[in-house]
């Protein structure tokens, strides 16, 4: 009966986290859709040829504008390598699109507040800042020529469907593009094209934060973070924030309900930071830099990514704690109390509805054939590519294809 009690309390836990940012998981979603649904991603793979400062601040806002889940982001990086992008750009890329995402700075406003957000999106920029340095004082021409021909032999890793699909609507003045058919429909497709990459990594970090927030006593967080040294925690967070993601599993928007359980019980501010923006050096992804890559590779993406989250959370702790903005340790709303009836419950309710429409249509325009080629190598299906039909506007079954011109 204990463990059954146990069991229920973490699922409650974990059921009113989700309550909590359902909305704005699905407004950061939808606007990241529409974005992907105006941009090709050939024309982003154009501009990203150099590691120069303009290259690299262009891989920065595509990367915001795209997809926030982190298989796909790592997929999309590898082709935008391959298309022709530079290595540092299509990293930079990568790590904009997990850390400085709509939905990310969503749910980190509902969960923990605003300085998170604010320190999340000032933090992202100097990570990208420290590692595009890092990239220019320690990455070798040999090392990048080993990772391209390594990435030319196509083994798998996951999402790569997802990377290879291009539905966007490029033709046409911006409105007019978004509200055709075409337009509605690359929205749809989009829309649940991200949702179904990371609901198993949301749904991972909801239950793992649950069974945290139920089971693991404060007692025990408070030793682990060094909270009686205050000195010392504040160096401590930002070095331990990284180690402790790459062991959970969990990547992309999913991490954010842990970090709220971490920063109940006592890391620093500067640590919750750095253990958002690890998401991207997960053992399982860590393996498909491996693959993409090659093992030096691997290790090296391994070693200055965590040296640049690390710093850059060290240093944006530092930086709030200097200018008064780090709140105070207190217990998280949504892991005290459960879901009433106020302004939470009826946005979830209206986006709830928007998800039904977006699914409805999805459906009925050869959703379910995109989704089934979503972990198939555009390779498998290559057949299709360039494939366009239209019917009333509308993309039919055949334009779930990758690559899709706007014709």
């Amino acid at each position: 009966m204990v463990i059954v009690q146990a069991l229920l309390q973490a699922l409650a836990s974990a059921f009113d986290m989700l309550w909590e940012v359902l909305w704005p998981l699905a407004l950061g979603f939808i606007l990241s859709a529409v974005i992907q649904s105006l941009v090709s991603r050939s024309a982003v793979a154009h501009t990203l040829g150099s590691d120069s400062p303009r290259s690299l601040g262009l891989a920065t806002l595509f990367g915001a504008a795209s997809s926030s889940c982190s298989y796909a982001a790592v997929a999309i990086a590898r082709s935008l390598f391959l298309k022709g992008a530079s290595f540092p750009a299509a990293m930079v890329f990568e790590f904009a699109s997990t850390n400085l995402v709509f939905e990310l700075g969503l749910i980190l406003l509902i969960l923990l507040g605003w300085p998170f957000l604010g320190a999340e999106f000032a933090g992202g920029v100097l990570m990208i800042v420290i590692l595009a340095l890092l990239f220019r004082w320690t990455l070798r021409p040999p090392l990048i020529e080993a990772a391209r021909r390594q990435a030319q032999r196509g083994l798998r890793g996951r999402m790569e469907g997802h990377a290879a699909m291009d539905m966007s609507v490029p033709d046409g003045p911006f409105w007019r593009r978004l509200l055709s058919g075409r337009g509605l429909t690359a929205v749809s497709h989009n829309f649940w094209m991200d949702v179904t990459s990371v609901w198993t990594d949301i749904g991972l970090g909801l239950l793992i934060a649950g069974a945290l927030a139920a089971w693991v006593p404060a007692s025990f967080w408070q030793g682990f973070f060094l909270t009686s040294h205050p000195v010392l925690s504040q160096v401590w967070g930002p070095m331990i924030g990284p180690l402790i993601s790459l062991l959970s599993f969990v990547c992309s928007v999913g991490n954010v309900p842990l970090a709220a359980v971490l920063w109940n019980g006592g890391i620093s501010f500067g640590g919750v930071i750095a253990f958002i923006f690890a998401d991207l050096i997960i053992i399982p992804i860590v393996n498909i830099y491996r693959k993409y890559y090659g093992g030096r590779m691997a290790l090296y993406l391994l070693v200055v990514s965590y040296a640049a989250m690390a710093l850059a959370g060290l240093l944006i702790g530092l930086l709030f704690q200097l200018l008064g903005l780090v709140p105070t340790h207190h217990p998280v709303v949504v892991l005290v109390t459960g879901p009433t009836l106020n302004y939470t419950s009826v946005l979830n309710v209206i986006f709830l509805g928007i998800m039904a429409l977006m699914g409805w249509r999805f459906l009925r325009t050869g959703g379910l054939a995109m989704l089934r080629m979503m972990e198939r190598p555009a390779e498998e299906h290559g057949h299709q590519d360039h494939a366009t039909h239209q019917d009333g506007g509308e993309l039919t079954p055949g334009d779930a294809t990758p690559h899709h011109r706007g014709h």
